[in-house]
């Protein structure tokens, strides 16, 4: 018997962010930030700890964009924080993370089988460290062990080409065209060709191609789509294993903003932007929708470029410097459906695992995609299982006998897009049912790889593309911002300074999606305003403590 989808209910408070009100504005800001996403709050710590005054504003009932988790019938779910890698020793990621919650914000171990690759009735481990994932790979194809060395030597290449390539972003546009051929250089010649174009380079296997693919839902794109940098960038994230933010993913923004209003900054929450005004050629601030101007001589977008440049700048400015252009030749990012479901009864005695699952119905990744997005009624190309309350060993206190997973699947906006003129929570009965359609296929999935669990949820709800373009102000409901195909890398004008003096742009546009892409956007954005003298007092603030 399937549990009944409730009426939701706004929450009462918040736990990040303050409500706007306009006589809580405490200017002048030295800088207005557009949305507060994790590239948006990094940018705010990186100016507020050298000094400046920030302000950013949030059109959601809370701060944290893809990072933060929201709470319903005693249940908690995060909505985009599923797992993080590379913080479970001192890299780049866990000294920016320490860097911009000021060391409060700690980090749980998932299980060493940290994600499990199903296809059709074959699983296969990813195992943390580099040497028990190449072991169990190996273990799997053993006939392809030199291929499973070439693999993991080309990601080491690829991961340390970015640091080269991510340079780029701190130069002029002249200087881009010169360093072009450095970086060139410095890259190898697979740095930015498609996943499945290089992995059949060092491989005929395409079931192991399939398996190392495994993660492609994390980027939005397929293996023949794929940029192989985009692929190396997430495979190597998580090579070392995957963590939790204890005390939930609200804990990223919550240890967070602290350090933004220390500074005399503040994040509000319930206040959307209408419009960036410009003043002699010049970003000055923003116009509100309930009518207000705010004032700065920094004006920084973390809502994505299609947002920033095809909505919020004049229309007249934005052709003025070409980006009506530029946004044709760029594309929106998967979309997808998710299901939050809520049980009754803790984790260990739910025998829930810390590892994620991906399902696959075989190994034709991009057929399937393709096939789905033609009819829907075709098998679910992924399907991603998360079980968040089994990985924060915090869940418990706030929340005693209760336990979570969510589930996520592609999707298309047209799916949907009959209903984009309708309001949230009231849509109608054919949507609701049209929803609950993938919710009973993404349960059925569950309960194929985890049969004790059917009969014992209690309460679940499910998002569409609607739900993320409500929430998170993307017309299409896109959740990776732009898709990371080969020539998304070669964008030169993807970058922290627009031509628009005094306008910037942050988040997982300007580098690369995932949470620690935003957030070495954000800090790469807040050292390129600083300039030479000040970002480098920043870099040795973040990365030597000094």
């Amino acid at each position: 018997m399937s549990p009944v989808i409730r009426k939701i209910k706004q929450p009462k408070s918040v736990r990040n962010g303050r409500r706007y009100r306009p006589d809580r504005l405490n200017g002048a800001y030295d800088a207005i930030i557009i949305g507060s996403g994790i590239g948006g709050l990094t940018t705010a710590v990186g100016l507020s700890k050298m000094g400046k005054k920030v302000l950013v504003l949030e059109q959601h009932y809370t701060a944290g964009g893809f990072t933060h988790a929201y709470s319903r019938k005693g249940y908690e779910w995060d909505v985009g924080v599923h797992y993080i890698g590379d913080v479970g020793y001192p890299t780049m990621s866990r000294k920016l993370f320490d860097f911009i919650s000021n060391g409060n914000l700690k980090w749980a171990a998932m299980d060493k089988n940290y994600d499990r690759i199903f296809l059709g009735d074959e699983s296969f481990n990813f195992i943390a460290g580099k040497a028990a994932f190449a072991a169990e790979m190996k273990n799997n194809f053993p006939a392809e062990k030199a291929a499973i060395d070439s693999y993991i030597k080309m990601l080491d290449k690829v991961n340390k080409g970015m640091r080269w390539f991510s340079i780029s972003k701190l130069l002029l546009p002249w200087q881009q065209r010169i360093y072009s051929v450095i970086l060139k250089a410095l890259t190898p010649a697979y740095f930015n060709q498609t996943t499945y174009e290089v992995l059949r380079t060092i491989t005929d296997d395409e079931k192991l191609i399939a398996v190392l693919t495994g993660q492609w839902g994390d980027n939005g794109m397929p293996p023949k789509k794929s940029s192989f940098l985009i692929h190396s960038l997430i495979a190597k994230h998580y090579l070392n294993g995957g963590y939790y933010p204890i005390g939930g993913a609200s804990k990223i923004a919550e240890t967070i903003i602290p350090q933004i209003q220390k500074a005399g900054g503040e994040v509000f929450t319930h206040v959307a932007v209408k419009e960036i005004l410009i003043s002699n050629g010049k970003a000055s601030g923003v116009k509100l929708i309930d009518g207000n101007e705010i004032s700065a001589p920094l004006i920084i977008s973390n809502a994505g470029v299609f947002n920033t440049y095809g909505k919020l700048l004049p229309e007249k400015i934005a052709k003025q410097f070409g980006y009506d252009k530029k946004l044709k030749d760029i594309k929106r990012s998967m979309t997808n459906v998710g299901l939050f479901i809520g049980l009754k009864g803790d984790p260990k005695s739910l025998s829930l695992p810390k590892t994620n699952f991906w399902i696959y119905a075989d190994q034709h990744h991009d057929e399937n995609l393709e096939a789905f997005e033609k009819d829907f009624h075709n098998p679910m190309p992924i399907i991603y299982i998360s079980f968040p309350s089994a990985k924060d060993p915090t869940f418990n206190e706030r929340h005693p006998g209760r336990s979570t997973i969510e589930i996520v699947a592609p999707a298309s906006y047209k799916m949907f897009e009959k209903w984009k003129h309708t309001s949230w929570r009231k849509r109608g009965k054919d949507y609701e049912e049209f929803r609950d359609y993938f919710a009973q296929r993404m349960l059925q999935a569950l309960y194929d790889k985890l049969p004790h669990l059917e009969g014992k949820i209690d309460y679940y709800e499910t998002s569409t593309p609607l739900s993320t373009k409500n929430f998170s102000f993307y017309d299409e409901g896109e959740i990776y911002g732009l898709d990371h195909d080969s020539s998304r890398f070669t964008k030169g004008w993807l970058q922290p300074k627009s031509q628009v003096p005094g306008l910037w742009l942050t988040g997982q546009d300007v580098l690369s999606c995932g949470v620690a892409g935003a957030m070495i956007a954000g800090f790469l954005t807040a050292a390129r305003i600083l300039g030479v003298r000040d970002g480098m007092k920043l870099a040795k603030l973040a990365f030597s403590g000094r």
